[in-house]
This record gives C-alpha cells, sequence and structure tokens, in this order.
C-alpha cells in the first residue's frame, strides 16, 4: 500500500571504479556539474581535494572513490569527471566521481540490505539491480563521518535524574539502516542508561512492534530514519498511524537531509516530530515529550 507520502525519489548512479556502479538517493542531490577547477587547502583530510565555488558557493570537494578505498582520480581524469553536489547532515559538499550514468525510478522496497558479512563498517547501506546490472547504494553519512567527525559535545546528552527517571519506564525502539546513524543513536542513549530496542529496517521494526503489542508491551516510543530500503520511514509511521493497536506510539522520524519538505511528509504521516541532523540532546527532549504525552494519555485512560 502506498502512503499519501509516497515520495517520488529515485537513484543517481554513477561510477567510482570502470567495472561497479553506485548509487544515491535523489533527495540528497542538491545539482550535478562537470568538473570544477578547485583549490587545495593545506592540512585538508586526504581524501578532501580542496575547496570548489559553485553558483556563490564555497564547498569541499570530496575525492569519493579514495573515500570509501578505491583508487584516487588523476588529475588527467579530471576534465571527464563529475561533481555531485549533495545536501546532507546540513552540510553541502561536492563529490568528485568518475561517471554519471543516469538517473533512474527506484522501488525502494525491493531494495536488499547489505551481507552481513561485510561488517559495519561498509560504505553500502542497500543493494539492488538496474537492467540486470548490481547497483551498491552508497551510505553517504557514514563517508562524512569518516571525513568529518561530530563535535563531541553534539553527541551525549546531558539529562537530570529527575528526566533519566521519566524515559526509563518508556519502551524505546530505534530504526536506522545506516551503520554509523545506529552507533549514535545507542551510544547517546548508553551514555545515560536508557533501555532500548534495535531494528535494522522498518519491516523488522513493525514486526517487532506488532509482537510487543501482542505480549501486552506496546512500544512507547518510536525513532526511526526516514530514508531506508524496503520500508522507510514515512511508510512506517503511516502504517503505526493506521494500526489501532500501535496508535499510541510516540514517533520521531529524523533524517540527514536538511530539507523542510521531509519535515512537512514526516508530520504528514503522523510523526510526532521530525529531526534533521542527529544532535543528542535535542532527541532526547523529544523523547522526553514523547515520554510526557504517553504518561498522560495512559493516566486519561
Amino acid at each position: 500500500m502506498k502512503s499519501k507520502a509516497s515520495q517520488s525519489q529515485g537513484l543517481l548512479l554513477f561510477r567510482l571504479s570502470q567495472t561497479q556502479m553506485f548509487a544515491m538517493g535523489t533527495l540528497k542531490v542538491q545539482e550535478i556539474v562537470p568538473f570544477t577547477s578547485f583549490t587545495a587547502m593545506p592540512y585538508s583530510q586526504q581524501h578532501v581535494l580542496g575547496a570548489v565555488c559553485i553558483r556563490g558557493m564555497t564547498m569541499p570537494l570530496i575525492d569519493m572513490p579514495s573515500a570509501i578505498g578505491y583508487r584516487p582520480i588523476t588529475r588527467d581524469e579530471f576534465a571527464s569527471c563529475s561533481i555531485i553536489i549533495t545536501d546532507c547532515s546540513r552540510t553541502t559538499v561536492g563529490f568528485l566521481v568518475r561517471g554519471i550514468d543516469k538517473i533512474t525510478a527506484c522501488d525502494w522496497q525491493a531494495i536488499a540490505p547489505p551481507p552481513e558479512t561485510l561488517g559495519n563498517n561498509t560504505y553500502v547501506t542497500g543493494i539492488t539491480k538496474v537492467e540486470d546490472h548490481l547497483v551498491q547504494l552508497l551510505d553517504v553519512e557514514l563517508i562524512l563521518s569518516h571525513l568529518n567527525p561530530d563535535d563531541p559535545s553534539t553527541l551525549y546528552p546531558t539529562l537530570t535524574d529527575i528526566d533519566r527517571e521519566k524515559l526509563k519506564p518508556m519502551r524505546i525502539l530505534l530504526v536506522d539502516d545506516s551503520g554509523v546513524a545506529r552507533r549514535q543513536l545507542c551510544n547517546a542513549l548508553d551514555s545515560i542508561n536508557i533501555p532500548y530496542f534495535v531494528a535494522t529496517n522498518g519491516n523488522d521494526a513493525l514486526d517487532i512492534m506488532q509482537k510487543s503489542s501482542q505480549a501486552g508491551h506496546p512500544v512507547d516510543i518510536l525513532v526511526s530514519d526516514i530514508e531506508m530500503p524496503g520500508l522507510d520511514g514515512y511508510e512506517l509511521a503511516f502504517e503505526v498511524q493506521n494500526t489501532p493497536h500501535l496508535a499510541h506510539t510516540y514517533m520521531i522520524l529524523h533524517t540527514s537531509l536538511s530539507s523542510e519538505i521531509c519535515v512537512e511528509r514526516a508530520l504528514q504521516v503522523g510523526a510526532h516530530e521530525a529531526l534533521t541532523k542527529f544532535e543528542a540532546n535535542e532527541l532526547v527532549h523529544a523523547m522526553l515529550r514523547g515520554a510526557k504525552k504517553r504518561r498522560e494519555a495512559t493516566a486519561t485512560a
């Protein structure tokens, strides 16, 4: 079933090597431009070529093949390369790639998770096929987190003992397909001793919620990424909102996309809050609002 927030988001296909096709969701893409000369910056990260100015905006230019372990792009190749300008985690960056293939429609529910044998630090967040070609969906957030680690002050929340006790009784479910995002969420709650459950995709999350409700221990607070292969955050929220025995759940959707449209769609499908970029204190205060609403609903039941 399509939710009313169903998107027309496609996949941008591009090449980092001669043989392998990669992709990212088009919602992350602001623009694609031919190679533009850049200014080298002293003491920059290994994979950051320098700064590039495009339409009056200066941004870092990242050698994407090099950043994920492929052969770096040489100066002789620059003329045939393209720059993908992305808006992710409230940061605008340019990724230099060896070639753009095309933008194609995508059935996001048909995207499979990467094999578990790849480990937790793989840059691949999903795998699909386009015209019989294997395509790997890249975890752009993980690439950026390695190049520009978050300020430690944003990773760990501060919480009073009173507020901690308000959160502890809540059954909290965290959902994210990105390994780096899951670690951020888990580390934030571990640091303040708040228990939680974890799912790596929307389908598993819905299954956990159904079984928990049937067992008499329903999920109180759902924290879910928006962009996920399979059942995405919008569709998960829509399903929860329209399932009577789950509709009480306080839903917080979050995304690395710096877009008001994403926030509006999240609220349309029934989410109570939508957050852009991970900030631990902001997340925990959203959870506290959810805990308050759950207590009020229980008191009036």
